[in-house]
């Protein structure tokens, strides 16, 4: 108990340059783990949809029995680009024919009029459920590189003002120097703390990303594969 009264006293001791520095790294950690918080529960969802979302594109027998089931899985990329590609390939099949059709002669089978254009739609989908899947998460890497430089900033400032209680008391005595010296390393020590999970969770998140849009890119063959035997 004394040790931590001991703390929270230097911490409310430090200098306003320093509790300045310490206020701005808690801020930068609050931040940090809001958004961890926030995207461990967005993926969590996305993968969960995901895998519904496969299971009912590969088990039904056409496109709009999956379309129908597209608003209770938003939370899947897949979703989206399964919609971006749905819509230009109904695009295409409700364009006439490029020959006019005979009275009394069936009209003939809808077929794509570019399986080109529906990959740039799948590409277009897919660069814009990545972004998505990117927001914020850069903002954990600013703060595993800034945080440990303005902790260092405090460290320094907390030095300086132990050298100069130093020449302005005329003692090097310990208990002149080591309040400012502790209230100084206080401030690196928070830096690391918000350093060292935003470090580890954005590599983590990056990762999940990539995996993500390499599904993405499977999908997207899947898409065209299943658009061009039954559509050309």
């Amino acid at each position: 108990r004394g040790g931590a009264a001991d703390f929270t006293e230097l911490i409310f001791s430090a200098s306003p340059i320093v509790k300045a520095v310490m206020g701005l790294l808690l801020l930068f950690s609050v931040i940090s783990w809001g958004i961890i918080l926030f995207k461990w529960w967005t993926f969590r969802g996305i993968e969960k949809h995901s895998s519904t979302f496969l299971d009912v594109f590969r088990k039904s027998a056409k496109f709009s029995e999956v379309q129908a089931v597209c608003p209770s899985l938003a939370a899947s990329p897949l979703v989206g680009m399964f919609q971006a590609g749905y819509a230009e390939l109904t695009a295409q099949l409700r364009l006439p024919p490029r020959e006019p059709v005979s009275p009394g002669t069936p009209a003939p089978r809808p077929t794509l009029k570019s399986l080109t254009a529906v990959d740039r739609a799948l590409l277009r989908a897919s660069s814009i459920e990545v972004s998505k899947l990117e927001k914020r998460v850069t903002f954990l890497a600013t703060t595993a590189s800034i945080t440990p430089f303005i902790g260092l900033f405090g460290t320094v400032w907390g030095i300086m003002t132990a050298f100069m209680n130093i020449g302005a008391q005329g003692s090097t005595d310990l208990a002149v120097v080591s309040t400012p010296i502790a209230e100084a390393l206080i401030a690196t020590a928070l830096g690391l703390f918000a350093a060292i999970p935003a470090v580890y969770f954005y590599n983590h998140f990056t990762s999940k990303v990539k995996g993500y849009a390499s599904e993405m890119d499977d999908f997207a063959l899947e898409f065209l594969n299943i658009s061009e035997r039954n559509f050309t």
